[in-house]
Order: structure tokens, then sequence, then C-alpha cells
């Protein structure tokens, strides 16, 4: 069985959809927890009490994804609590919609700030103290956007896609200090981002373009992060691993 005991995750975006499902099975799994938010403290607080609920420790913090202190707070502070940091689970995002000619600046900043540089900030953090342990995983969540782009969105579509890159570049960088890097890249689930595009008129489109005919449930992407921070995908690195319903197929 998979084991995290002794183990510490950090989740961002932990206290809603994909990240706290995440961080809920992390810790059943016996790791030690360590989640953000933004703005959502009543729900981060509800993860926060599901979590000790069930035995294990966990840290809650306030912090700006898209700023490189609070990033480097998060980390610092996960360390401090905990002794260590084993697993980084790169999740907050944001999606918005914006022809390209509509695009203003600020739409644009916002979602390279919290979407990319958010990740680079966690990881140049997190990175040194996986050294000193000489292990470590860090796992992006990137998007279908970032693999076949996404019209109305191509914002969004550029930072997730260049989490593919990083996860690729990243991968072999750090594979000698016994850190493994990957990505997950969802289609559509089922959270509060998602909620008013798939229950709007063209919802039933959105879905008809799925195999399996659904959008996912959070837990369902819970499952294949987990696994990649796992001893089960200790011969993993760099992988891009599609968890869509078959919407985008590729290898």
């Amino acid at each position: 069985m998979i084991d995290f005991k002794g183990r510490v995750a950090l989740i961002t975006g932990g206290s809603r959809g994909i990240g706290a499902e995440a961080a809920r099975l992390f810790a059943r799994l016996g790791a030690d927890i360590a989640i953000n938010y933004h703005n959502s403290r009543k729900a981060a607080d509800g993860v926060e009490l599901e979590i000790k609920g069930s035995g294990r420790r966990c840290l809650t913090l306030k912090a700006d994804m898209g700023r490189r202190d609070d990033c480097e707070n998060l980390v610092s502070a996960t360390v401090k609590e905990f002794g260590r940091l084993d697993i980084l689970v790169n999740n907050a995002g944001i999606w918005t919609e914006a022809a390209i000619e509509e695009m203003s600046d600020e739409i644009l900043d916002a979602t390279i700030d919290i979407n990319i540089k958010g990740c680079f900030y966690t990881t140049t953090a997190a990175v040194p103290h996986m050294k000193r342990q000489k292990s470590g995983n860090i796992i992006y969540v990137s998007s279908t956007a970032g693999q076949r782009g996404e019209a109305g969105h191509s914002h969004y579509a550029a930072s997730k896609g260049a989490l593919i890159s990083l996860t690729k570049s990243l991968a072999s960088e750090l594979a000698p200090f016994g850190i493994r890097v990957n990505c997950v890249a969802p289609g559509w689930v089922d959270t509060d981002m998602s909620r008013d595009a798939l229950r709007s008129p063209d919802g039933p489109r959105y879905l008809s373009l799925i195999p399996l005919g659904r959008a996912a449930e959070p837990q369902e992407l819970a499952g294949p992060i987990v696994f990649l921070a796992s001893e089960w995908a200790s011969f993993i690195t760099g992988e891009i691993l599609n968890v869509n319903g078959g919407a985008v197929l590729v290898g």
C-alpha cells in the first residue's frame, strides 16, 4: 500500500477543489500537510479540521502565489513546522476568459504571476531543502489547455503549457539529487473554477467532447497526484500524466 508516514506534503491552493482533495488523500495515507489559501479562509479551516481529525498535522497559511515573498514564506514555514519537505504540489491557479484583442495587462499579468511565477517561486524555495534531504517530489498541475490550446483563454493555455516545459526541464536538472518532477494535466473538472462554465448553455457541448461523457470529480485528480509522489512511481520523472476522460489523446 502507498504509505506517506513521516513525509510532509505542501499543496498550494489546498483550500478547495483538486488541492483540497489531494491534501485529504495525502493525509489519509499518513502525510503531514501544509496548505495555503488566498481568499477562502473558511474553506481552508475546514480542510485543516478534517486533516487533524484523521490524526495528521496540518499547517494552514494565507499566501498570494503571485508574490515571491509569500511563496518563500510558505515553504520556510512548512520546513520550520515539520522539519522537512518531501512533496510539493503546485496546484494553485486561475482561469479567466479574454479574447486576444481585449486582453488587458492586468488580466495577463495576474495569470502569469499566479500560474507560472508562483510555481517558480515555490520550487526555487523548496529545492534547497530537498537537495539536502537527497530526495523529493515536485508535481505541477497543468491542463489540457496547455497541450492543445484554448480559444478565448490563450493566456491561461500559455501558462499551463509553460508548466509542461518546466516539468521536463527540471526533471533532468534535479534527477541527480534524488528529486523527481512530474505533471498532471486535467481536462474538465467539476470545481468552483469551472462550475459556471459546465452549467452554462455550452456545458453539454463541452462534455460531449469527452469520450467518458462527463467532467472529472476533484478526487479523480487527487489519486494521480498522490500516485506520482509515491514509491509506486519511483522510476517516473518528467512525465505528463493526462487525466481528461480521453478528451486529449497525447502520449
